[in-house]
């Protein structure tokens, strides 16, 4: 695993790349380990942690899709460099017209790689859906986008992907956060983004308390060892929610700072919080890599203890 961390193809709004170190210390993972992600998002995380077997989910099908796409390698990173150089001049030569015809085009037919064109053109690398589900973000207003570089970029992103795949049992499926969670076991580990209830929650579908709760419920009864990235406070509020339903979690907080307001006055900072069902000592990796070096030697290998649920 290297230690650099890898950013995938698609953005989104609330990518996790900065927490990505702490998160990675703090898992429970070996090779038996399934690692079951139900809002995969960007993947960011799942991809840097590189669990030898893991399911990816999310009720974006568009997103889903895409993955699936490279997987069954009907997307490669050669045919992304090929759309993007073409799309690009269009883009460059028709500006927000063309952008919106992409947009729309997309809407219609979900093509992936129009998908990621959209992804990777309009404003501020958002991804946000209106309510009958048609892709709604307006043109970034960038019509030399696709340079050489930029395209370089991207492609060498699929290409990683592409490698990935090819060394580990990944599954990418559409489906709601209950149907993933209820197929993970005990000796699993379970990692959950949701969007982040009382500020931004409409990337696909909306997220209110009544699916908070239902997401706790659902961990506490898998029986896995669970991580859960959520707010946990900003200058001006704090995270009711933590209090009132994840109380019986361990917790470690992080500052991170994003980038999705359209003014720079408005991109404030929040403390992130990951919540856990297990001890967090901040070297969960470490200790999983002594312990196994121990049984070599006849010592047993055991797990950080749980909190009581």
């Amino acid at each position: 695993m290297s230690e650099k961390i890898f950013v995938p193809p698609l953005k989104i709004q609330g990518i996790k790349t900065k927490l990505v170190p702490l998160i990675r210390e703090n898992v429970i993972l070996d090779k038996e380990t399934i690692w079951y992600e139900p809002f995969m998002g960007s993947g960011v995380v799942g991809f840097n942690v590189e669990p030898e077997r893991a399911v990816f989910a999310d009720v974006n099908p568009h997103i889903i899709n895409f993955y699936n796409r490279i997987k069954d390698g009907s997307i490669t990173s050669g045919r992304v460099r090929a759309f993007l150089e073409a799309e690009g001049k269009k883009l460059e030569n028709g500006d927000a017209d063309y952008y919106y015809e992409v947009r729309d085009r997309f809407n219609q037919h979900h093509e992936p790689l129009d998908f990621l064109f959209l992804n990777r053109a309009c404003f501020n690398g958002m991804m946000r859906f209106n309510k009958d589900y048609n892709f709604n973000v307006p043109y970034g207003h960038k019509p030399q986008r696709f340079a050489k570089a930029y395209i370089t970029k991207i492609v060498n992103q699929v290409a990683h992907i592409e490698e990935l795949l090819k060394n580990h049992e990944w599954e990418f499926l559409c489906q709601s956060f209950e149907d993933t969670i209820s197929s993970a076991t005990h000796s699993d580990f379970i990692y959950c983004d949701p969007p982040y209830i009382g500020r931004h929650v409409d990337y696909y579908d909306s997220w209110d308390e009544e699916l908070e709760v239902a997401l706790h419920s659902a961990l506490v009864r898998s029986q896995s060892n669970f991580m859960l990235s959520t707010w946990h406070h900003n200058d001006y509020r704090s995270n009711e929610y933590i209090e009132q339903v994840w109380h019986d979690c361990q917790i470690i907080t992080r500052e991170h700072f994003y980038h999705v307001g359209a003014k720079e006055k408005n991109r404030n900072p929040v403390v992130e919080a990951l919540l856990t069902n297990y001890v967090i000592t901040g070297t969960q990796n470490q200790l999983r890599l002594e312990n196994e070096q121990l049984s070599l030697f006849g010592t047993s290998d055991t797990l950080p203890e749980k909190t009581a649920n």
